[in-house]
């Protein structure tokens, strides 16, 4: 399931960067129109990272795979597979409110994807699973989609609002989290120990 989850993702980042058009022109001037387009990659690059770096650990958390699992992962892959489209869209027609909102849609669907996976994951291996304890009170997961849903509402009134709250996200979530990490280095302290 990883190897498969790590061959979609690469082709997800694949494609955001092949919209990436050349401009017409060498000046610095012809870059002018291809910036909306490139930061909305830099953005969706960073998001599809945070999405590849939390799922691998994720992952590593568990000890099994189940049917619901796997579902619940292509659910994620679902959306994740979208974020070209949804980028794209948002960066060609420079932050307007429908792109930009669906931008933030598309953003929210992941988070509850990421979400049922996880839960899948713990309803699998038990309340006393690694992973129930590296999520704890996961502040982060359940602040994520308040803010997104505050960026959909604000790309009608004023989509910088909606980018401002897109990064913030995005740059919270680029503060490593090492709960699962920790987590797994102290079982295998522990492991070592009793061998």
């Amino acid at each position: 399931m990883e190897a498969f989850s790590d061959g979609v993702i690469g082709v997800i980042i694949t494609i955001l960067v092949l919209d990436l058009k050349v401009p017409h022109g060498e000046s610095f001037g012809a870059l002018l129109p291809v910036i909306p387009v490139f930061l909305s990659y830099v953005l969706s690059f960073l998001y599809v990272g945070i999405y590849w770096n939390n799922h691998h650990h994720m992952l590593h958390a568990s000890d099994r795979v189940s049917g619901p699992i796997l579902w619940a992962n292509l659910h994620l892959l679902f959306w994740l597979s979208l974020f070209p489209f949804a980028t794209a869209w948002m960066g060609e027609n420079h932050f307007s409110a429908v792109p930009t909102a669906l931008y933030g849609a598309v953003l929210l669907m992941a988070a509850a994807a990421y979400w049922t996976l996880q839960q899948a994951i713990i309803a699998s291996q038990g309340p006393d699973s690694l992973l129930k304890r590296a999520v704890g009170r996961d502040w982060k997961g359940k602040l994520s989609p308040v803010a997104y849903l505050i960026g959909i509402a604000a790309a009608f009134w004023s989509p910088w609002v909606s980018q401002a709250l897109y990064t913030a996200v995005a740059a919270l979530w680029l503060v490593p989290d090492r709960r699962i990490e920790n987590l797994l280095s102290s079982d295998r302290t522990r492991t070592r120990h009793k061998a």
